[in-house]
């Protein structure tokens, strides 16, 4: 018999607007679930039965009202969404996944909770992240190492790494995630979810923690396409302030509408090389991409292997960028000696970077959008890019971690995920798509990157990948 967990958000949703289910039982029902289950998988830093229970409360007078006066409701009204403890919950402690912040509360809202809350979602927790979400692993001195519900041995990658291990492991039905170098597409590739990291501008980070370098953003973590459609919607919209804005979708559209279209006959170019000079990309990684190729010539489009030239020099743009990052986020004097071995080396580089040296990284970031939108994907070139999304299939929890040599360590995060960062430094939306479990039971994502505010195609692709090859019907023993 299928119990709660089973369905998929948009099926909560809906149960919720007939009166069928009850968003009462359903928060019940994962706050049961997190308490057996998040010591193991470690997908929440801070719990908040108290506000779930409230606002669960409130969703299902709302949705009895709605009923009775024949209104529409929010299409995610009553389901759960935790948020990732690198955003602000106004009175729930924002740590940063640093034991220097365990403590904070802060007094104000992200837009992001403002737009869950005006939503009717309901708030499970704060869901675990490395420290300020640096690198592609979760494990800090707060809450047990993430993993991945696959391999309770390996990590749930990073940063968004408690989200991936809540989705999967059947804790919530769907996440607020954020990726700044990958951080929700890694944990979408080694949890077997679907990601995307939306096109800069697309979703704000105000209205405290601006990342003007554009590299951040916020997105959605979910089991199907549809779910993750739907929650972009919520979170997606400009806000005063916002330092970037993405072009908006006509009057009337939706991403979840998209991702119920046929995208049509699309180019796709497929890079199997890593695009930096010297990595080894894992045989299953590209397994699962020439397979993504495969299905993709088989569903209509045209794929093509291209090769980019391999250059380093965007990844030293990369670190000096993501350094200067790490130094500027807010720590007490007094919590400077509780940080990490690796925040305490990218701080300090940071604070070593020239103002010359940032503006020149932050340029060559826009030649290189300039050069992938002029040479790969102007009007009439290719609308989508499939790679892998790692090099790597899920590493165990702590192969990356290296607090004695903690520039060896960052290195090492840098040729474990040669892909992803790429499209933080153009802005251009990416998903990981889980079509690959390889010969040990792990699931490989694939990665399609598209078109500057081009989220639509991707979805529709996705789902299209999606509907010839299902995956959410693959659960991991813990479910």
């Amino acid at each position: 018999m299928a119990e709660l967990h089973d369905l998929t958000a948009l099926e909560q949703a809906e149960g919720i607007r007939s009166g069928e289910l009850s968003p009462v039982e359903l928060t019940e029902h994962y706050l049961t679930r997190i308490d057996r289950l998040d010591d193991t998988l470690g997908a929440f830093l801070t719990r908040t039965p108290e506000i779930a229970r409230k606002q669960a409360a409130d969703a299902e007078s709302e949705a009895a009202a709605a009923r009775r006066e024949g209104r529409e409701l929010p299409v995610l009204h009553g389901v759960p969404v935790p948020v990732k403890d690198l955003n602000q919950v106004a009175g729930v402690r924002c740590t940063m996944g640093s034991r220097a912040l365990a403590a904070y509360v802060p007094a104000v809202d992200d837009h992001v909770v403002g737009k869950l809350r005006a939503a009717g979602t309901v708030l499970l927790g704060k869901t675990n992240t490395p420290e300020f979400g640096l690198p592609c692993y979760t494990e800090n001195g707060l809450a047990p190492a993430a993993r991945t519900p696959w391999d309770l041995e390996r990590s749930a990658g990073g940063s968004s790494g408690g989200a991936g291990a809540a989705v999967a492991g059947g804790l919530a039905p769907v996440a607020h995630a954020s990726d700044g170098g990958g951080s929700i597409r890694i944990p979408a590739s080694v949890c077997g979810l679907y990601g995307i990291k939306p096109s800069r501008g697309r979703i704000s980070g105000g209205p405290l923690l601006h990342d003007v370098t554009g590299l951040s953003t916020s997105g959605p973590l979910a089991r199907t396409v549809a779910d993750a459609a739907a929650l972009l919607d919520v979170l997606a919209g400009e806000m005063p302030g916002d330092p970037y804005t993405a072009p908006p979708l006509p009057p009337g559209e939706t991403f979840a509408a998209h991702a119920r279209r046929d995208p049509g006959r699309l180019r796709i170019a497929c890079l199997s090389d890593a695009p930096i000079p010297g990595i080894a990309v894992d045989p299953d990684c590209r397994a699962a991409t020439a397979e993504a190729a495969a299905l993709l010539t088989a569903l209509g489009h045209e794929v093509e292997e291209v090769t980019l030239p391999a250059d380093d020099g965007i990844l030293h743009a990369f670190t000096r960028v993501w350094s200067v990052m790490a130094a500027n986020r807010p720590v007490p004097p007094e919590g400077e000696e509780l940080l990490m071995p690796l925040t305490r080396y990218l701080r300090g580089r940071g604070a070593a970077v020239s103002g010359k040296d940032f503006a020149g990284a932050l340029y060559a970031f826009r030649a290189l959008a300039q050069t992938v939108a002029d040479g790969l994907m102007p009007p009439g070139g290719y609308d989508a890019i499939l790679s892998p999304t790692l090099a790597g299939p899920p590493l165990p929890v702590g192969a990356l971690r290296n607090d004695a040599d903690p520039q060896a360590e960052f290195a090492a995060i840098g040729a474990y995920t040669p892909f992803t960062a790429l499209y933080n430094a153009t802005g251009q939306p990416a998903v990981s798509v889980p079509l690959h479990w390889n010969a040990a039971g792990l699931p490989i994502g694939v990665m399609l990157g598209g078109r500057y505010g081009a989220e639509a195609t991707l979805i529709s692709l996705s789902a299209q990948l999606e509907r010839a090859r299902p995956w959410a019907g693959r659960k991991p023993s813990v479910w």
